[in-house]
């Protein structure tokens, strides 16, 4: 027999209290996790920005606008759905859209501003491009950010004008697109962290501590969205 209801950590009947206890524990992880997730963002792009000394050059301008593009405005973008522990705690969902916009816009100015500093430092410097797996993959990053905004700007659009799929399928290949978008961006974040000049600024445990500061706010993001999108736990028996 096959109960069409969702899964329900506490059930249909009166719990236990150890598993109450549990359930109230995984809650305030949950929480802890998504706080953590802030904290990171904002002070990996800090301690970035920090190690740039931006103004010094045309490079030192890129990693600023990359880390605040993509650390901050792409991690907060996503977290500001989350119903745990998030500072922007609007009760409206369209409130909480337009902020996800305004940050993913904010995101696409800084990535656009931040490869321009990249392109403009290698033509002062005359090295070629695309010459390493960081560059190749923040391209690739970029590719899949627009693709994430075209399918976020169909979501725009009214129903009537809307052609191909449904909305439920639009806000799933926009969330899709996100996250692929979002773990690139990490990816391509720890190559820059294996940069010759990261290391030649941040060196022994320090660097390693960079090196993975990055996966944790990737693991809060990629739990969200797969809750939030992939599909509910049934009951069979």
């Amino acid at each position: 027999m096959r109960l069409d209801v969702e899964y329900s950590p506490l059930g249909d009947a009166p719990a236990p209290a150890s598993a109450l206890s549990d359930f109230w524990l995984y809650v305030w992880m949950r929480r802890v996790a998504v706080v953590a997730a802030h904290v990171v963002a904002l002070g990996f792009t800090v301690l970035v920005t920090l190690l740039s000394r931006p103004g010094t050059s045309l490079f030192s301008w890129h990693p600023v606008c990359m880390s605040v593009a993509f650390c901050l405005c792409m991690t907060e973008g996503i977290l500001v759905f989350s119903t745990e522990a998030s500072p922007f705690c609007f009760k409206s969902r369209k409130a909480k859209v337009r902020l996800h916009w305004f940050l993913q816009a904010v995101m696409l100015l800084g990535g656009a501003t931040g490869l321009g500093f990249m392109v403009a430092s290698k033509n002062v410097s005359e090295h070629s491009h695309l010459a390493t797996w960081h560059s190749v993959l923040g391209v690739a990053t970029l590719g899949a950010v627009a693709l994430q905004a075209a399918c976020g700007l169909a979501l725009l659009l009214p129903v009537r004008l809307r052609r191909g799929p449904t909305l439920s399928r639009l806000r799933l290949y926009h969330a899709t697109c996100g996250l692929v978008a979002y773990l690139l961006a990490t990816a391509t974040v720890m190559l820059a962290v294996c940069s010759d000049w990261f290391q030649a600024s941040v060196r022994g445990l320090l660097w390693y501590a960079f090196l993975l500061l990055p996966l944790f706010p990737a693991l809060v993001v990629m739990k969200q969205i797969t809750g939030a999108f992939l599909p509910k736990k049934k009951i069979t028996s």
